[in-house]
């Protein structure tokens, strides 16, 4: 066994002193609005949903045909959610004949997760 088991493993390709941007400095107020309609948009569970089925999705983007029936709603239900997603700069689409495809915005995702990153703390000496 290793002498230094129970010790957090150090995470590669991260600076000693890391935080996240709200921790390092307020939210502007056009920052704060922008992330606020994602988190909005997130707060539904159905739209919750749909953007993790479409994440996960092969291909990494998913036709609008395969995201109806996983919910107990109606189409035009998951279209208003859809489009609350796009305009909250969540997903993308592009239409394609008679069905429309949606896929993950990477930049988006990044921005709310490097919000709720958990900001690096030293470890204590003689801990």
């Amino acid at each position: 066994m290793s002498k230094q088991a129970g010790l957090p493993l150090p995470v590669l390709g991260q600076d000693e002193v890391c935080c996240t941007p709200m921790v390092r400095e307020p939210l502007g107020e056009e920052s704060a609005a922008e992330l606020s309609r994602m988190f909005k948009a997130l707060s539904d569970p159905i739209r919750l949903r749909l953007l993790s089925l479409i994440a996960s999705h092969e291909g990494g983007e998913a036709c609008v045909c395969d995201l109806t029936g996983p919910f107990d709603v109606s189409q035009p239900t998951i279209s208003h959610h859809l489009k609350v997603l796009r305009g909250a700069g969540l997903v993308g689409s592009e239409r394609r004949g008679t069905w429309v495809y949606y896929w993950v915005l990477p930049e988006a995702l990044a921005r709310l997760s490097a919000l709720l990153q958990a900001p690096s703390v030293p470890a204590k000496a003689g801990a």
